[in-house]
């Protein structure tokens, strides 16, 4: 989801759109650099080149006696079930991966973050044939060049991108109320407070620091009055919008976690084996 305008600028390398977990806290899978994903390619090319060589003189030794009809047909038949057959089975038996992939720490997802599927992988392949192949993947540098994911096109067409498995999220620190509005903040009612607006809450708390005075202000006070639209009663008089930002934050925090705690003891009640798995 995408956050206000606190939010500032993204950073290069991590996706715009941010998975959301119950706490209002925003998580940025590390999206795969260029470079990281061109050696990927590189490595898969020479894949399909080898298997090609391969391929092709296994079907030379098979259809030598053969007219040149039958020796064309061959021909594309291998072409196709190595350019095309080969990654999609490998992405969908591996859940994203190819051999380049798994060497270089990356794999495919969905726009969501979700595994793919076989039609995902079926639509990378097919679309990377021309530009990868055709092309010589200059479509798929150009198109990683002006995406925010680094996205080629056959990303663009199956809804999907590449993320870096080897790069670690930090979650950001929990936030903690001011002992002065703890007490308002666990009797407000703060149920109507959407996921886009906690997660521009959250961005703007822990680089407030970073901003000039004045627009510090002013971004907290628009903030501030979108929460307290959403959130009743209204808090004493007398704090900085921070303050309060910081104790709804932290109260939406704490019944966050407790709420998952709760259906997390439903869960091991209903599957005591999963509970004993864990244990």
């Amino acid at each position: 989801m995408t956050a206000g305008p606190p939010a500032g600028p993204r950073t290069r390398g991590y996706a715009p759109e941010e998975t959301v977990t119950g706490e209002g806290v925003a998580l940025e899978l590390p999206v795969a650099s260029l470079g990281m994903r061109v050696l990927s390619g590189m490595i898969d090319v020479i894949l399909h080149v080898g298997l090609l060589i391969g391929v092709f003189a296994l079907a030379g030794a098979l259809t030598g006696e053969a007219s040149d009809a039958v020796s064309r047909t061959g021909a594309l038949v291998s072409i196709v079930g190595v350019l095309v057959g080969v990654p999609t089975a490998s992405e969908t038996l591996s859940r994203g991966k190819t051999l380049g992939k798994l060497i270089t720490g990356l794999r495919v997802v969905r726009d969501d973050g979700g595994p793919i599927s076989f039609r995902h992988a079926l639509t990378r392949a097919l679309v990377g044939w021309v530009e990868v192949y055709l092309l010589t993947g200059t479509g798929a540098v150009i198109a990683a060049l002006v995406t925010a994911r680094t996205k080629r096109l056959g990303d663009l067409a199956a809804g999907t991108y590449v993320i870096a498995e080897r790069s670690r999220i930090q979650l950001p620190a929990a936030p903690q109320a001011p002992p002065e509005l703890a007490g308002w903040a666990g009797h407000a009612d703060i149920a109507a407070l959407d996921p886009d607006l906690a997660v521009a809450v959250r961005q703007f708390l822990p680089r407030a620091h970073a901003l000039v005075p004045q627009a510090r202000y002013e971004l907290g006070r628009q903030l501030l009055d979108r929460v307290l639209r959403l959130v009743a009663p209204a808090p004493p008089p007398g704090h900085h919008p921070e303050s309060i930002l910081r104790a709804v934050m932290a109260e939406r925090y704490r019944r966050d976690l407790e709420r998952l705690g709760r259906e997390q003891s439903l869960r091991d009640a209903v599957l005591p084996s999963r509970a004993h798995e864990r244990t």
